[in-house]
């Protein structure tokens, strides 16, 4: 699996995608007006062929006996021709190259039953097949067509506010970084860029398949091709729109289309043998019993005929194309970028989840999780005074437990930092130390304090003190906040079928025990490098299919070297380009959703194959008695085509949360 897994990867844009079953039912649909425009033209052209050929065939059988037979068989040639040409031109050309595909055997077919006179039957066949051909087209369209909200999305133009501060409506493709534009309500956001002035709740659901709106201001970063709902916002252009989250998004998921999966590799071969084989049981079908057991030639030809019609490959191929594409696109609406259907299958199989810790189940934002409290008077006033002005994201912490409490802040003077240790200030003429436990060197801890720094530190909290130059007024106890969803969504994984969910952090053991306990994976490893990740993820891949979950930056080793990368966090430029499957949303919620999806697109192929070889398993035993016919030949490869079509589509299906 691990080696099918890279290969994958080492192909996964590979676009050269060979036909389905039939040339003009698999072109592949990139997205373009014109394309779709093309596949509306050829499949109202189809129906109206078979529809005519449809009405001629009634007439032949209608008018059967009542005119002279050279004129019903014209209309049964007449019908035959117009509905069966194409694959009758395309079957000689295979023949000529001793290509034999389901073209070939459908030609040979239509020759054999007219050679024989079953003209009535000739002209069904061709007709039935026909319209297998416009079902089958239809039935992978209806499964691209679907990424149509996703591209009808994608704004065509833009209101920019030129040097002298006119307004001027652009193409969004000659928008430049830098550009400043006027979003007003109702109106798409043009490409990814920052606010700079404004307030407005945004509807990001075209990216991050999220439903609620954001609320954004001044400062905070926008995506391109989402919705503004109610304010007015300026924005200054960070991308090109080519370069924005929702063209890499359309661009990934059209590409992702093209791709071939394990399974269908392994049935496009398995077809490129089974149907001379079909030929080849056809033609002891046709020979053996009037040869050996006073078989009648006209009859057993007839049987063997009806064999090539059975033979046809097309629900086995068709099996799993549409369901890839369904489930890609199902994904892509929810705000799960899959970059190819091998990944989409692999997500179905995987067993094994490993989770980087910071950013990932935790929000990578440290809070202040416990508070030991001396002087009370004294502590918040002192640590606010001496923080406030620092960026240290502990700093930070101690500022926002600070102001959730509502405590005053005085100034501090004479601030100077201890690399690695703290900071001393002096507070309205007292000199204080904020800072770890070795910043303290200048007291003799009490054993209460000694006892409380070790209660917090076993609990896995990093300690910031705040002492004067005589005592500990008190400490603060900090943490990562874990992500609310965190334990719902390992529960829900586990639900899933997901046997083992593991945590990899650089952090401390005991901070990463008390990570793996609240949310509840299976097993942890703490003090780990980004080495050790690597061959921790390899380790695991020993013992099964592994998927590897980070933010696509700093875990980009093992996201590379797990069978599965898995990236989080809004379509960053680097999540996108790292890992194979990119949750557009900032955090883990749409997660079992993708898992269930992928599962369930690999039980409907499975299902899809064993429904298609099975019709033609009973339509083959059919001939032992001779009860085999074109009819039901015909009916049967159709039936089945319809079916495993109809089903792949059920994909698409969403149910409401």
């Amino acid at each position: 699996m691990e080696n099918i897994s890279h290969e994958s990867k080492q192909n996964h844009n590979h676009k050269d995608q060979d036909h389905c079953c039939h040339d003009n039912s698999t072109h592949h649909s990139n997205g373009h007006e014109h394309e779709g425009h093309s596949h509306e033209q050829g499949n109202k052209k189809m129906i109206g062929i078979l529809v005519v050929s449809a009405l001629i065939y009634g007439t032949a059988m209608i008018m059967d006996g009542r005119i002279a037979d050279s004129i019903v068989i014209i209309l049964y040639l007449m019908a035959t021709a117009l509905s069966g040409y194409s694959t009758f031109l395309r079957g000689i050309r295979n023949l000529f190259k001793l290509k034999f595909n389901i073209d070939t055997l459908m030609t040979i077919a239509l020759v054999g039953a007219i050679s024989i006179g079953e003209w009535k039957e000739a002209t069904l066949v061709a007709i039935l097949f026909g319209l297998n051909e416009l079902l089958e087209g239809l039935g992978m369209e209806k499964a691209k067509r679907s990424m149509e909200t996703l591209l009808k999305i994608a704004p065509k133009e833009a209101t920019k506010v030129d040097d002298i501060g006119q307004e001027i409506v652009v193409p969004i493709a000659s928008l430049q970084i830098g550009d400043r534009v006027i979003v007003k309500p109702g109106e798409q956001i043009p490409s990814d860029g920052i606010v700079v002035s404004g307030r407005s709740s945004v509807n990001e659901a075209a990216i991050t398949g999220e439903s609620l709106p954001v609320e954004k201001k001044e400062g905070e970063s926008v995506l391109g091709g989402s919705l503004n709902n109610d304010g007015l916002l300026h924005i200054r252009i960070d991308k090109a729109y080519k370069n924005s989250s929702l063209a890499k998004i359309l661009h990934l998921v059209q590409e992702a289309q093209a791709t071939k999966t394990p399974t269908e590799l392994f049935i496009n071969k398995f077809a490129k043998y089974y149907t001379p084989f079909i030929m080849a049981v056809a033609g002891l079908v046709i020979l053996i019993p009037p040869l050996l057991l006073q078989g009648s030639w006209n009859e057993w030809l007839y049987q063997g005929l009806a064999v090539l019609i059975v033979g046809c490959p097309c629900a086995l191929i068709l099996s799993s194309p549409i369901a890839i594409v369904a489930g890609i696109t199902r994904s892509a609406r929810n705000g799960i970028l899959i970059k190819g259907g091998a990944y989409l299958e692999l997500l179905g199989k995987i067993d094994t989840l490993a989770f980087d810790k910071t950013g990932t189940l935790t929000k990578g934002e440290p809070h202040v999780e416990q508070t030991i409290v001396y002087d009370e008077q004294r502590l918040y006033a002192v640590a606010g005074a001496i923080e406030k002005s620092s960026t240290h994201p502990l700093a930070k912490a101690i500022m926002k437990e600070i102001s959730r409490i509502g405590a005053s802040i005085k100034d501090a003077d004479d601030v100077k930092a201890i690399s690695g240790r703290g900071i001393v200030a002096t507070v309205e003429g007292i000199k204080y130390w904020v800072g770890n436990e070795q910043s303290m060197s200048h007291l003799t801890l009490s054993d209460p304090v000694l006892s409380a720094i070790n209660e917090l530190k076993d609990a896995g909290l990093t300690l910031v003190l705040v002492a004067d130059e005589k005592e500990v007024l008190g400490m603060f106890g900090i943490t990562d906040e874990i992500r609310a969803e965190s334990k719902a969504v390992i529960a829900e994984l586990h639900r899933t079928g997901i046997r083992h969910t593991v945590m990899l952090t650089g952090d401390h053991r005991l901070t990463a025990e008390k990570v793996a306990k609240a949310v509840g994976v299976s097993d942890y490893y703490g003090g780990l490098l980004p080495e050790d990740k690597v061959a921790k993820i390899k380790e695991l891949a020993k013992q099964g299919v592994v998927g590897m979950i980070g933010d696509g930056i700093n875990d980009a080793p093992a996201l590379a070297s797990a069978q599965l990368g898995i990236a989080m966090g809004k379509g960053t430029d680097s999540a996108i380009e790292t890992a194979d499957i990119v949750l557009m949303q900032d955090h883990l919620g749409k997660l079992p959703s993708a898992v269930k999806v992928a599962r369930q697109v690999n039980r409907i192929i499975r299902f899809n194959i064993g429904v298609a070889m099975g019709l033609k398993l009973l339509a083959l035993l059919l001939t032992i008695p001779g009860w085999l016919t074109l009819w039901v030949a015909i009916l049967s490869d159709m039936g089945a085509t319809i079916f495993v079509t109809l089903v792949s589509l059920t994909i698409l299906i969403q149910k409401k949360p």
